[in-house]
């Protein structure tokens, strides 16, 4: 089965202006954009037969070109990563059996979250979409606790139910608990990561739903899915060791950076 990976970078975006051109400096000093974090990140998963960048500016095209990425133009329309990666497979001209949104806020997603990702949706015919979910720790928990009694989005929660069919996710910490972990203790929370890997028919269908009042609710594009009764499937992943955490906010940018040094992410 054919993969294509597509990164969906906006840079009007309402929390982080400009969000993919922010420069990460790794564990040697070394500086590189959100969006060339993320492209490397791609490029490093085994069995994918093309990774493409999608964007609708020319600020990125071009900051795209200095590393040689390949990149789709895509309309200013599009209301989010799920809906810009519907246009590029289709610009491309459909040709492939797994599009997989590695969206461009995730630098720290290992190769084996994707590498897994694809292979749970290849063994499950009846989900549409994947996307790969991480047992919080007590330390996690507490960080995703603290965000949000600061306002903050610190993390998307995800809940699912038998087989991994998944049943809601929210920005809100979910499901509850009252108990205290240990730092590196196995809490129920699960963190969903922010890649999916879809079929083509759900992807190219995606588009013509109307945004229904959870997803608007939550701001969290994969509820368009479940709100018009298509199966999500959860695939719980292994940290492995690597610290994981998307970039939504400006605070999260030496969060990034700390993870990536005390990793020696280069």
């Amino acid at each position: 089965m054919s993969v294509l990976i597509v990164i969906p970078a906006r840079y009007a975006s309402s929390r982080y202006p400009g969000k993919p051109l922010v420069p990460l400096t790794g564990a040697a000093g070394a500086a590189q954009t959100l969006i060339e974090r993320s492209w490397r990140a791609a490029t490093a998963v085994d069995g994918v037969d093309r990774v493409v960048v999608a964007t609708d500016d020319d600020r990125i095209r071009d900051a795209c070109a200095v590393f040689g990425a390949e990149v789709v133009m895509t309309s200013e329309a599009c209301g989010n990563g799920t809906e810009r990666c519907a246009e590029a497979h289709a610009v491309l001209g459909k040709g492939y059996d797994i599009v997989v949104n590695l969206q461009g806020d995730a630098p720290l997603t290992p190769h084996w979250f994707i590498e897994g990702l694809v292979s749970g949706l290849r063994a499950a015919p009846n989900a549409e979409i994947a996307t790969p979910v991480l047992r919080c720790d007590g330390a996690t928990l507490t960080g995703f606790l603290e965000d949000r009694k600061a306002g903050r989005v610190g993390g998307t929660t995800a809940v699912f139910g038998a087989g991994g069919a998944a049943l809601y996710f929210s920005k809100e910490v979910i499901p509850y608990t009252n108990a205290t972990y240990a730092a590196d203790a196995d809490t129920p929370v699960f963190h969903h990561v922010g890649v999916y890997a879809y079929r083509p028919g759900a992807l190219a269908a995606y588009p013509d739903w109307p945004v229904g009042p959870l997803e608007q609710l939550e701001g969290l594009e994969q509820l368009r899915f479940l709100e018009n009764g298509r199966q999500v499937l959860c695939v719980e992943v292994e940290a492995k060791g690597r610290q994981f955490w998307e970039l939504n906010n400006p605070q999260d940018v030496p969060k990034i950076e700390q993870m990536m040094a005390e990793m020696g992410l280069e």
